[in-house]
């Protein structure tokens, strides 16, 4: 069918509506509403690190080195955090698969702990960690590959700044401690000094008293013998 170019655009409009399937009327909202069959209740979900402020939160890919196999194996892609606990200072490694949030890495940062630099590969760092990842407390050997130089570099940086200040922690325990322990042992001192003291000015007394009923005790015989 030829299409009458002398018509105007209302016209075509008015021959779509036309054309346009009745069921479109079946679409308009009615106003009726459904009641779901199931009523899901809002669950709370914690991730561990409530207590804990992020120091660092980059993308990189961590590895695995297989004492077996003699080889790097992968564990996952996604986002490694330095958390530190908001109560006891202590800072925490962690890593999560970005896709299933599965934990890879999650292990302190201690003093004894060192980052370096991959052979071969300025994007990439090694360090060895005590791991709990996989729920059991074992000796880890891992690389983490970054996109980026600078990415490497502030993470390495970071760890042996909270290595350090870790380190200055334990040391400022340490003297706090022993501090105790010598305050407690001088007031031990003082006490026993006290006690000792106690037990001079009684003997003392006892002394005096035995000396004057001595002298008491000759007066009499004294008279008696008068």
């Amino acid at each position: 069918m030829a299409i009458d170019d002398k018509a105007g655009p209302e016209s075509h409009c008015r021959e779509d509506d036309d054309n346009a399937p009745a069921a479109a009327v079946d679409d308009e909202d009615t106003g009726a509403q459904v009641a779901p069959i199931v009523k899901l209740e809002e669950v709370a979900v914690t991730t561990g690190e409530e207590d804990e402020d992020p120091i660092l939160d980059l993308k990189a890919k961590l590895y695995r080195f297989d004492k077996e196999g003699n080889q790097w194996k992968e564990r996952g892609v996604g986002n490694v955090k330095l958390l530190k606990h908001k109560v006891n200072g202590k800072v925490r490694l962690v890593m999560r698969q970005s896709k299933t949030l599965k934990i890879c890495a999650n292990h302190f940062v201690i003093p004894t702990m060192t980052v370096q630099e991959h052979s071969g590969n300025d994007k990439s760092c090694v360090w060895h960690a005590a791991d709990f990842a996989d729920g059991n407390l074992k000796e880890e050997m891992f690389c983490i590959r970054f996109p980026s130089v600078e990415n490497c570099k502030t993470f390495m940086e970071t760890v042996q700044e909270v290595a350090e200040s870790q380190g200055k922690k334990e040391e400022n325990k340490d003297a706090t401690v022993t501090a105790d322990l010598l305050d407690k042992l001088s007031v031990g001192e003082i006490k026993s000094d006290g006690k000792e003291d106690t037990v001079v000015a009684s003997n003392t007394k006892e002394a005096v008293k035995d000396e004057a009923k001595t002298e008491e005790d000759k007066k009499d015989e004294a008279a008696s013998k008068a």
